[in-house]
């Protein structure tokens, strides 16, 4: 029989291929910005190996032959956000003594429609999970009413399209969200389990409504995070003649956000905020999936659907995303807020 040595790469093409990572890792723009150097990443390259072949296996694709912004989403956005939501683990965990329960972190991931932080959340939830942790996934959909409490809320606003259809401020059940946070922030021990609201946003041809809850699915603690993401999570309302100067509309949306810090903000103690250069990227990226879904035989909305659908939420995007870019969410500790500017293509951007 031939050696074992003989069947497997050389030392120097090992050692070439993770120079090679290496080199790519420390290039993205990112890492100084969740506090890494060369030498921390150098220490841990082994871990990062491990999460890119890990995250190859989530997206099933060949990390042998990965293309360059398949490498670029990996090793310059998705891991180095997992490693600052674990230095915020790790924060958050050193605030308790020895023998005290120790909470889940909820962490806030605020990004605009389509930019893909759906696909980012369950990424870094994955990632928890192989590494031995439990998460929730939560997102600021799960929350909106029913389809009859929206048929109550378009009724009583007779005339604003911005509370005709769900999405902004006004059209969320927040006794539930706080009922929901509540319950998970208490979920820290072993086989103790709660189910968490999920929508339904085909139901009722599309208009929504939430699923039945034996359709809910379950999460087992002890949690180690709370993954809540949202398009408007960390808006803050602003004085009544800004708001309407953008849209008149928008006035009985400004007003109803000042419930929703008390909500949905006070539960949050770490932030990462995926920021664009110009809200007209939604549109893009809406007119991308439903070109995506037509492709794939589904039914999707037309181009003037599309715009009528995105521009319900462009006011308060014009609005809110000034403040929340430069201020931060509310009461947000600059330690614990991470700003990810991403492109068009979704990637991170210095």
């Amino acid at each position: 029989q031939n050696p074992l040595n003989s069947m497997v790469p050389t030392r120097t093409a090992q050692v070439s291929s993770v120079e090679d990572l290496f080199g790519f890792i420390c290039s993205g723009p990112l890492i100084e910005r969740v506090g890494l150097t060369s030498d921390k990443v150098a220490e841990s390259i082994d871990k990062w190996i491990l999460c890119g072949s890990q995250l190859c296996r989530l997206f099933n694709i060949n990390e042998l032959f990965l293309t360059e912004p398949q490498k670029v989403r990996i090793y310059h956005y998705y891991i180095p956000v997992f490693l600052w939501c674990e230095q915020q683990v790790s924060h958050h965990r050193s605030k308790f003594k020895d023998g005290e329960t120790i909470t889940p972190l909820v962490i806030g991931f605020s990004a605009p429609q389509g930019c893909g932080k759906t696909t980012l959340v369950n990424a870094l939830d994955f990632l928890f999970n192989i590494t031995g942790r439990r998460t929730a996934v939560l997102s600021i959909d799960d929350f909106y009413l029913t389809a009859e409490g929206q048929a109550k809320l378009r009724e009583s606003h007779p005339g604003n399209a911005l509370l005709e259809l769900r999405g902004n401020a006004g059209s969320h059940d927040l006794s539930l969200s706080v009922e929901t946070l509540t319950a998970l922030s208490s979920l820290t021990e072993e086989a103790h389990k709660m189910k968490v609201p999920r929508y339904d946003k085909s139901a009722h041809n599309g208009r929504g409504d939430r699923e039945d809850p034996s359709k809910w699915p379950e999460v087992e603690g002890p949690l180690t995070a709370v993954l809540f993401e949202g398009w408007m999570l960390g808006f803050k309302p602003l004085p009544a003649e800004v708001v309407k100067t953008v849209d008149p509309q928008l006035e009985i949306i400004n007003k109803n956000l000042e419930a929703y810090s008390e909500a949905w903000d006070r539960f949050i103690e770490s932030w990462v905020v995926i920021k664009i250069r110009d809200p007209s990227y939604v549109y893009e990226w809406r007119l991308q999936a439903e070109v995506a879904m037509r492709a794939a035989g589904k039914t999707s909305m037309t181009d003037a659907e599309v715009l009528d659908f995105v521009s319900r939420y462009m006011p308060a995007y014009k609005a809110y995303l000034p403040t929340l870019y430069g201020e931060g969410p509310n009461g947000c500790d600059p330690d614990r807020w991470l700003v990810v500017e991403i492109d068009e293509g979704r990637n991170p951007i210095l």
